[in-house]
């Protein structure tokens, strides 16, 4: 009987491991984030990194993945569970004031800071396409609120998207600058005076919703002739 030999068992956490790469990336960067930085701060070595996780972009890309589905999760519940595009856009920077500044990891946001000075043609093209996939979602829900008449007509939708992307980025690197959360909260409060006026009430009750379009009036009866002269 052939028996089939085990490999070496892992000797160290997984998870663990993961969570101390995320800290370096978010740290330092992807560029200047070796993978002797790497195996330092994992506590694992090189043959065990690459086993484990590939090589140093593969192991960034599970780190985005997780960071999105943890740290970054607020902006997705933000937009998820708000009724309208200014109130989840004001959630989000009021809660990136607490996020980029709390205590127990660096500062700002990964996804932003990674990015800087980056020279690996993939991954600031990754990195570029979560940030405008964030730009769209943040402009169609502005663009529903117009057509629901939450917002006046005539907001620009791309742009005070854009804006909201704008701010949301200083942010993060003010926090990496010092600010505090007191800084970056009266940084989220101003930007959100800077949204158009919520419609009025009776416009938004007046809007037509999708689906609902309010049908074409009729046009009036043409006169009937007479004698004295045709519609007189």
């Amino acid at each position: 009987m052939v028996t089939r030999q085990r490999g070496r068992p892992r000797s160290f956490d997984r998870l663990t491991a993961l969570e101390q790469a995320t800290m370096a990336f978010w740290e330092h960067g992807y560029e200047t984030t070796s993978v002797a930085d790497l195996t330092r701060v994992m506590g694992i070595s090189a043959p065990s990194l690459y086993s484990a996780f590939g090589d140093k972009r593969t192991l960034f890309e599970e780190v985005v993945e997780t960071y999105a589905g943890s740290y970054g999760s607020y902006g997705e519940r933000a937009f998820t569970e708000e009724p309208t595009a200014r109130a989840a856009v004001g959630r989000l920077l009021r809660e990136s004031a607490e996020l980029y500044t709390e205590p127990g990891h660096p500062r700002g946001c990964l996804m932003i800071s990674a990015a800087v000075n980056c020279s690996t043609p993939e991954v600031e093209e990754a990195l570029r396409a979560r940030r405008e996939a964030n730009l769209t979602a943040f402009e169609a829900r502005i663009r529903r609120d117009v057509e629901s008449g939450e917002l006046t007509p005539g907001t620009d939708a791309r742009a005070l998207a854009r804006f909201s992307g704008a701010v949301l980025q200083g942010m993060s690197q003010q926090a990496r600058d010092g600010a505090t959360r007191e800084d970056l909260a009266a940084v989220a409060e101003w930007a959100m005076r800077s949204w158009p006026a919520a419609a009025p009430e009776d416009a938004q009750e007046q809007a037509p919703r999708k689906g609902q379009e309010k049908a074409p009036e009729k046009a009036p009866e043409k006169a009937p002739e007479t004698p004295a002269g045709r519609g007189a």
